[in-house]
């Protein structure tokens, strides 16, 4: 049996609309996804240093039972040895360009409307909102997130996460995606460990 390897972000966990299928609260999904994992063979789970401080950010991992954290393989990724296709950053740089010139453009109407009589902290909420979609949704946008592309391009493996950003930039480089429900079948397909 070939071991399934699963690259997890953050947001498995910590999103409202992922976390539910593994728990009530992100804290039960990360337990209960570990006490699944523990439970099975031929899994094996990865997470960036980077995404790893990220997620204690969000959740009390000291709480977590005994050593199910260790099931975690905080492994960095090899930042100068992984190939990335030119082409890869030529579309990201295409890409960023675009929405930099889309957020120009919000900002000069935000400026627009502030001469129309609208109070400032209602154009301050829509502007940042609408500039926040613009600028970032769909888009890798941090340290973290080329962190867990990198490693699972690296390991081959699978990259669980809700991120649109990062499911449109893994599919540019190969990498298969999955949620939480996916998840939860990579889970279900590993054999029960034996119990002696």
């Amino acid at each position: 049996m070939d071991e399934k390897k699963v690259v997890v972000d953050t947001n498995i966990f910590v999103n409202p609309d992922s976390f539910r299928i593994l728990g009530r609260t992100s804290q039960q999904a990360l337990e209960n996804f570990l006490q699944e994992v523990s439970l099975r063979r031929g899994m094996k789970v990865y997470c960036p240093p980077s995404v790893y401080e990220e997620l204690a950010g969000f959740l009390d991992l000291p709480k977590i039972k005994s050593g199910l954290l260790s099931l975690i393989s905080k492994s960095p990724p090899k930042k100068y040895e992984i190939f990335v296709p030119a082409m890869f950053f030529y579309e990201f740089i295409e890409e960023i360009r675009y929405r930099t010139n889309k957020g120009l453009r919000i900002v000069e109407k935000y400026i627009k409307k502030s001469k129309s009589g609208e109070t400032e902290p209602n154009l301050i909420k829509s502007a940042r909102q609408e500039y926040r979609v613009a600028v970032r949704e769909g888009v890798v946008d941090s340290k973290e997130d080329i962190d867990l592309l990198i490693l699972s391009r690296q390991l081959h493996a699978l990259l669980a996460t809700t991120d649109k950003g990062l499911i449109k930039w893994a599919d540019k480089l190969g990498i298969e995606t999955i949620g939480s429900s996916g998840l939860l079948s990579v889970i279900n397909s590993c054999p029960l460990r034996k119990i002696q």
